[in-house]
């Protein structure tokens, strides 16, 4: 009988020190960003995680992201001017102005990505590398370490690769020399390093914990 008495009169401290202990747990847990984002940032996150799905799964082409991310610098561009003319603020037009356009790049991007034209990277060692590389871009976009200006230049770099790959087997049935292996490899180490160095760099997406 002493025994079932001790066993209940205990219960409750052990509850209530899980309890205090939990508490402490979820203090000790980082604060949520203060400051929500807006709309208009929102939306705009929206769509670079749609072009990086489109991107890691193949559906859309260097040039096809260098196009898309091209147009999002250009809506970043202008919300950056309207925003710095009227005291970090957007007017309610210029919100409107804004949405029109974002609502014209996500059509684009539905287009892009079930269009014909998609990412071949082929089962060869110019293929894999190709691959790695977007799959870095792509990593940098979702993380905000590359600017969407900063993606455009990076994509078009390797469309040109691309398009000088296809060229180069076009004009050997389909293969490529030793030479022209090497070629494509040293344009890449150079991609590879610009890629790093726009991903470690002071620029970044807004709100991207550094």
């Amino acid at each position: 009988m002493t025994f079932h008495w001790k066993k209940w009169s205990v219960l409750p401290v052990v509850v209530c020190a899980a309890g205090t202990i939990a508490f402490a747990q979820d203090q000790s847990q980082p604060a949520s960003d203060p400051k929500p984002k807006t709309e208009i940032g929102q939306r705009k996150e929206n769509q670079q995680d749609r072009i990086v799905q489109g991107v890691q799964s193949g559906q859309l082409s260097a040039g096809e992201t260098a196009n898309l991310e091209k147009k999002e610098a250009a809506i970043n561009a202008e919300t950056r001017a309207d925003r710095a003319a009227n005291g970090g603020k957007l007017t309610p037009a210029e919100k409107a102005q804004v949405n029109r356009q974002q609502n014209r790049l996500s059509r684009q991007i539905y287009q892009d990505k079930h269009n014909a034209n998609t990412a071949h990277y082929g089962n060869n060692e110019v293929g894999q590398r190709r691959e790695n590389q977007q799959d870095r871009i792509a990593q940098g976009i979702k993380s905000g370490q590359l600017t969407a200006s900063e993606t455009a230049k990076l994509e078009n770099q390797q469309r040109a690769i691309n398009h000088q790959v296809a060229a180069d087997r076009a004009a050997n049935s389909g293969r490529l020399t030793a030479g022209e292996k090497a070629q494509i490899n040293h344009e890449q180490n150079q991609a590879s390093r610009k890629i790093y160095n726009k991903k470690h760099n002071a620029r970044t997406q807004p709100g991207t914990k550094k």
